[in-house]
C-alpha cells in the first residue's frame, strides 16, 4: 500500500508527452519505486499542472567495479555490501504518462506538455491514487501503449490502488475496472482472459 507521506522518487533524466526517465541512486531505492506505482511530475512551465505515470521499469545501472566484483572470486561480504550500501550506484527509473490534473482537475490523457529535465517527480499519496482511479478511462492508455508490459503494468496498477481503498470497497473497485477492460478488450478474448488473471489479489 502507498505511503501516506509523498517521497521523492528521483529527478527527471529525459522526458516526452508518452513518458519520462528519471534518475535516482540505489541507496534510494524502495516501494515507492515498485513496478506499477503511481508517481507525479510538474508539466514544464505550467503552475498547477502536473503529469501522473505509472512505473514500468526500474532499472540499476552497471560501472566496471560492479563488472570486476561479479567476475572475482572470494570477494569478501563486506565489500559487496558496501558496494550496495555506499556508493552511488545509478538507477533509471522509466515512467508511462497515463494522465494529467490541472489544479486538481484530472485528466486520463496524455499531458499537453511534458515535465522539464531535473525537475522531481513524487510519488502519490493514498488520496491522489484513489482520486485517479475514480475513473477506469486512463486503462486504454496502458492497454494501448507499445514498449511496455502493458497487460503486466495493468494488472499491477489495478492491485496497488486496491490497497488504497477502504477494505469494503477494495472488491468493487476491481469488479468496476475488470468490467471496464472487458469492454476494452472485447474483441480479444485471449488478451482478456489474461489480464483478469493478472488482476486476481
Amino acid at each position: 500500500m502507498p505511503d501516506e507521506e509523498r517521497k521523492l522518487v528521483g529527478r527527471v533524466l529525459r522526458a516526452s508527452t508518452v513518458g519520462f526517465d528519471c534518475g535516482t541512486h540505489s541507496s534510494q531505492i524502495d516501494r515507492q519505486h515498485d513496478f506499477g506505482a503511481l508517481v507525479k511530475a510538474p508539466v514544464a512551465n505550467s503552475p498547477g499542472l502536473w503529469v501522473y505515470g505509472l512505473i514500468f521499469a526500474v532499472e540499476i545501472e552497471s560501472d566496471e567495479l560492479v563488472t570486476e566484483l561479479v567476475m572475482a572470486e572470494g570477494v569478501h561480504i563486506n565489500t559487496l555490501l558496501d558496494q550496495r550500501n555506499n556508493r552511488m550506484v545509478p538507477v533509471t527509473i522509466r515512467v508511462l504518462s497515463v494522465g494529467f490534473s490541472d489544479h486538481g482537475y484530472i485528466v486520463h490523457s496524455l499531458p499537453p506538455r511534458p515535465p522539464l529535465s531535473l525537475s522531481d517527480v513524487e510519488s502519490c499519496s493514498t488520496e491522489e491514487v484513489r482520486a485517479f482511479n475514480h475513473s477506469a478511462d486512463y486503462l486504454r492508455l496502458v492497454l494501448n501503449a507499445s514498449e511496455v508490459p502493458s497487460d503486466d503494468l495493468l494488472a499491477t496498477a489495478l492491485r496497488y490502488a486496491m490497497w488504497t481503498f477502504p477494505e469494503e470497497q477494495r472488491q468493487d473497485f476491481m469488479v468496476r475496472a475488470g468490467r471496464h477492460i472487458s469492454r476494452l478488450l472485447s474483441g480479444d478474448l485471449k488478451r482478456l482472459s489474461h489480464v483478469l488473471a493478472l488482476m486476481r489479489p
